[in-house]
């Protein structure tokens, strides 16, 4: 096997691998991993499922999940906490909310590196605005740049802190969408200016975080295809917004997205992500998906490798502590 990485994240379809999903991870050596929850069940299915993968490629490949609290939680008790939507927690913490938020991410690193998990995809930086599609709005932190990247480093703080790396979304921004593109395609009409002031900038303090994800829609006048396969808007993230970390696709089989699967991940290599996310665990589709993307350019491994070694070990907490340090910072419990 090529030490080069696939240059794509993928997942399995059930709660544990098949032989012939173990085949073929270990021919096409994916970057890592991500679960939903179709692979979650016990405790120990779940540890199982996590070494099992890592095992196929011979390596501790990220496994990513989409954790974000709310609506967006694949883990749910009693498997792990329940968490309100982000906007709902931030509101309810006021002031605090950059606290709260920073030990609900490192209560929810806790719970996922017991799983073997060590990816998560938050934070979410969309900025909210009243248009915002219902898919996203309260999945927000707010509704002004600054809020949204004041929580968002708490955010990624307590992930980090608790040796679970964390994944900004959805670059360049997704706040201004009317539409849900797992559905159907987005497109922006906004003038550059307020992209820039506020979609934009709440992105630029991430810049050097390692990982980033791409967003599935149209920013008319400034490209006519989806920014995940437009390489206008992929150096925009990388130019204008600074971002330099490793930049993978938000879900490839979205259906903001026309064409094939392969024909999509081919664009959005071709166009500048790095790699490629494919989420439903299709056999056929991620056959055809790896034949069109192949192995990592050299830049995206560099990358790739650098996002990994940011990588923190799992430090022992307290998660019931965590929890009543957290309420204690509820309006007039100080």
């Amino acid at each position: 096997m090529s030490g080069r990485f696939g240059a794509a994240i993928l997942a399995p379809e059930g709660l544990r691998l098949t032989g012939a999903e173990r085949r073929f991870f270990a021919d096409a050596n994916p970057f890592g991993f991500i679960l939903f929850a179709r692979n979650l069940e016990t405790p120990e299915q779940i540890r199982a499922l996590t070494a099992a993968l890592r095992d196929s490629v011979g390596r501790e490949a990220p496994i990513f999940i989409d954790q974000e609290g709310g609506r967006v939680q694949r883990l749910r008790p009693p498997l792990a906490t329940d968490w309100l939507p982000p906007l709902d927690d931030v509101a309810l913490f006021g002031e605090q909310a950059p606290q709260a938020m920073r030990l609900r991410a490192l209560i929810t690193a806790a719970e996922l590196r017991g799983y073997g998990i060590d990816g998560n995809c938050a934070p979410m930086l969309d900025v909210a605005r009243p248009e915002t599609h219902a898919f996203l709005r309260n999945r927000c932190y707010g509704d002004s740049a600054e809020r949204v990247a004041e929580i968002g480093i708490a955010v990624a703080q307590g992930l980090m802190q608790g040796g679970v790396l964390p994944v900004i979304k959805h670059l360049p921004g997704h706040g201004l969408a009317r539409l849900d593109s797992h559905r159907d395609l987005p497109r922006i009409s906004a003038p550059r200016d307020e992209l820039d002031k506020v979609d934009f900038e709440a992105f630029r303090p991430f810049h050097s975080l390692p990982l980033g994800m791409t967003a599935h829609l149209v920013f008319e006048g400034l490209c006519d295809r989806p920014a995940t396969i437009d390489p206008g808007m992929i150096r925009l993230i990388r130019e204008e917004i600074g971002f330099s970390g490793f930049l993978m696709t938000d879900d490839i089989s979205m259906e903001a997205l026309s064409g094939s699967v392969a024909e999509r991940g081919a664009a959005a290599l071709a166009a500048g992500c790095d790699c490629v996310l494919h989420c439903n665990g299709e056999m056929s589709e991620m056959v055809a998906l790896m034949r069109a993307a192949g192995e990592m350019s050299d830049a995206a491994q560099a990358r790739a490798e650098a996002a990994l070694a940011a990588r923190g070990p799992a430090p022992q907490v307290d998660i019931a502590a965590l929890k009543a340090e957290r309420e204690a910072l509820l309006p007039g419990r100080r």
